[in-house]
């Protein structure tokens, strides 16, 4: 019992029934009031209006001084429902007419209940009353009844009867008294309280059983389940869920809810799997760790390379130069003084060396560019104006390979904050390599995109790809995968130090036998 009352279901119920039986009360005391002001209001009238008609149907035989005719007609009037009593009072207090006879000859003093409507006062008596004023409302015992007065006002007529000589000055001859019962206006009343009462009674249990249903199916069930689903995730049964299809606010708790153990059981199994995996998981982070490491010694392996070729370099490149020109003089001098090609297997030699030291001061040459860092005068270009110029110096070799160079360039300039000689460098480096790797003609694409702060820039190929084991290998010196006649194995690294001294980056950003994508990444000029 005391679950069932402390249950929200019960006070919603008793709540609202509580409230219903006092509106109810309160608005049967008022319309009973109100009903039982009225009929008094309205018998009050009627009353009134009866009285003026008993003045009027005995005026005449009033004037006539015919008393038992005037009896007569007050006599056959109570038999009336309602009228109790019919008198007529006379200026001192004496009742001259009645229909009960016993009631003749009999007086009432001036301050008695009847006269005080116009004797209320010790002032002059009142000479014109409202039907409020001519009524009183008297009590006696368990019995109610209303007493109208009504005025006899003097007149012409009566002044020259037998009966009123004496009175011509006179405005008041008498005071004419309707009795009437209000016990049936109580009982009307008392039988409407009791409909009222009975009605709102059966209301109030039809809207408490109504409300208890709503109640039942909209709320306490929906709570009932939100509450098993609560007590289930306390429990550790993380895969509940709650079947609430409502679109009210329980169907939007059911769901929030349902995504809260959702995101609970997601993380449960993801600290179990954690724990069971764990071993593995420190395996992958030492992984990262080394990979982290490794590139690293990489930075550091070609900041060394950078030195020592800058040194070699430039210890070479004096007699490189010395060989190359000596060769290429003694040629000069030795084809002015043959005879019929007698000397031509030692220009052959000597073309050989000079071809070999001039491929050796490309070399010298790439490497000064990979190793230099020094500090230098940068500018604003216009990213497209050096697109394009590199393809003019590539065109021939677009053409011969039968391959097609497109630009996705942004209309608006693209400015970039460096070496334009260098940046072109780049450039040709990348599409020289594209073209290397496409022998069956294709495509090559250029595009270039703005992200925020930085210039992304595309070189895609349509070649055969890059070998898993030479990715990591790639931006260092001297590391190729072409043939040794065809590269040096310095172009990418050259490339990686002109864009990493632009404060960018160059990565292969994929690759597979349909051909390789490589990203440079560079801060963008606002």
């Amino acid at each position: 019992m005391k679950k069932f009352t402390g249950s929200l279901s019960f006070k919603l119920v008793f709540t609202t029934s509580s409230i219903l039986v006092i509106l109810l009360i309160i608005q049967t005391l008022l319309t009973t009031s109100k009903l039982r002001g009225d009929m008094i209001e309205s018998l009050s009238t009627n009353a009134y209006n009866l009285s003026e008609l008993i003045k009027n149907s005995t005026r005449y035989s009033m004037i006539l001084n015919s008393k038992e005719h005037v009896n007569e007609i007050f006599k056959n009037l109570e038999n009336k429902d309602g009228i109790i009593s019919i008198k007529l009072y006379d200026k001192e207090g004496f009742v001259r007419f009645a229909g009960d006879k016993k009631y003749i000859k009999e007086s009432v003093e001036i301050e008695s209940g009847i006269c005080s409507p116009c004797h209320s006062t010790d002032q002059r008596p009142l000479e014109k009353l409202s039907v409020l004023d001519r009524r009183r409302i008297v009590t006696e015992g368990n019995d109610k009844y209303m007493l109208m007065l009504n005025p006899i006002e003097n007149e012409k007529d009566c002044s020259t009867s037998g009966c009123h000589t004496d009175q011509h000055n006179a405005k008041i001859l008498g005071i004419l008294e309707v009795k009437m019962s209000l016990n049936n206006i109580d009982e009307i009343v008392d039988s409407n309280v009791e409909t009222v009462i009975r009605n709102s009674l059966i209301g109030t249990i039809l809207i408490a059983v109504v409300t208890g249903l709503f109640v039942s199916f909209l709320v306490v069930r929906p709570i009932k389940k939100i509450t098993k689903g609560i007590g289930q995730i306390a429990g550790g049964n993380l895969n509940y869920r709650i079947q609430l299809s409502s679109n009210d606010e329980f169907g939007e708790m059911a769901a929030q809810f349902n995504e809260m153990s959702m995101k609970l059981d997601s993380a449960y199994k993801e600290i179990k799997e954690w724990n069971d995996t764990l071993n593995s998981k420190i395996e992958e982070k030492t992984d990262e760790l080394k990979n982290v490491y490794a590139g690293i010694i990489q930075v550091e392996k070609l900041a060394s390379l950078g030195k020592l070729s800058a040194t070699v370099a430039h210890e070479l490149n004096n007699p490189l130069a010395g060989i190359l020109n000596y060769s290429r003089l003694i040629i000069k001098k030795l084809k002015k003084i043959q005879n019929e090609n007698e000397y031509e297997d030692i220009i052959k030699y000597l073309t050989l060396i000079a071809e070999e030291s001039e491929r050796c001061g490309g070399i010298v040459k790439d490497l000064l560019l990979f190793s230099h860092r020094g500090d230098e005068q940068y500018l604003y270009a216009n990213l497209a104006e050096i697109i394009t110029k590199s393809e003019m110096l590539i065109n021939h070799h677009l053409e011969i390979n039968n391959i097609r160079l497109i630009k996705e360039i942004p209309a608006e300039p693209v400015i970039v904050n460096g070496n334009p000689q260098k940046i072109q460098q780049v450039i040709l480096s990348l599409l020289i390599n594209a073209i290397e790797a496409m022998n069956g003609g294709g495509d090559i694409r250029v595009k270039v995109e703005i992200i925020d702060d930085l210039i992304y820039i595309r070189v895609m190929d349509q070649g055969c790809g890059i070998a898993e084991k030479d990715l990591p290998h790639i931006f260092e010196p001297f590391y190729s995968t072409k043939e040794a006649v065809r590269g040096t194995g310095l172009g990418l690294s050259v490339v990686y130090g002109i864009i990493h001294g632009h404060a960018g980056n160059v990565e292969v950003e994929n690759t597979s036998p349909n051909g390789t994508t490589i990203l440079i990444t560079l801060p963008r000029v606002k």
